[in-house]
């Protein structure tokens, strides 16, 4: 049985914001393994956030950041199930990590679906075009199209970047980590990002 130091605990509690019991029984779980220990809090977030996921969420807030010295502004709806939640400074932090981070990387949309027809049309038409300037055969075209539009949707969607803080995870596994720490299922609803000109 490995002993779990208090600073090893803090230590996982600083990397991770999860309470100071869970940390430690992640910790006792991994045998001290630190990078375990991380990985198993996020698998167990992950399992929280797919219960609360059919849940109800109809408070929130509306956040805006303004960035560059009003160069670019962005707004985020953020929703979750309680306005005790709304109120609480982890709800806020998050919501204005996610609109500077939207501010940093400007997504197309939160997930595929919400990516206009336009701009995906516009997309398979340029990976078409470099396909066939470099002489790819008309059999591999529509692969190589698709392939590309899998890796636009994976650097364009806010939930499958790579979240600007932590290169590490997704904007999906933030969320999760939020949704495990206030116990409430929470939403990125909606955002709009204004850029001087766009």
């Amino acid at each position: 049985m490995v002993t779990i130091s208090a600073a090893l605990v803090k230590q996982l509690r600083d990397k991770t914001a999860a309470g100071m019991m869970d940390c430690k029984a992640a910790l006792s779980e991994c045998d001290g393994d630190l990078e375990k220990a991380v990985d198993c809090l996020r698998k167990k977030g992950l399992a929280t956030a797919q219960k609360r996921a059919g849940r109800e969420t109809s408070e929130g807030i509306v956040y805006s950041y303004i960035h560059m010295g009003g160069k670019i502004g962005v707004m985020v709806e953020m929703n979750c199930e309680s306005d005790f939640v709304a109120k609480t400074d982890d709800f806020k932090e998050f919501a204005k990590n996610i609109a500077m981070h939207i501010a940093a990387s400007n997504p197309s949309g939160i997930v595929e679906e919400d990516v206009r027809e336009d701009v995906i049309e516009r997309e398979k038409g340029i990976y078409r075009e470099q396909a066939q300037e470099l002489g790819k055969p008309e059999n591999m075209i529509d692969k190589i199209v698709a392939g590309k539009l899998k890796k636009f949707f994976k650097d364009s969607c806010l939930m499958n970047q790579p979240y600007v803080r932590d290169p590490n995870i997704t904007i999906e596994d933030v969320l999760n980590e939020v949704i495990a720490k206030l116990g409430e299922n929470i939403k990125i609803r909606q955002f709009a990002r204004f850029q001087i000109g766009d």
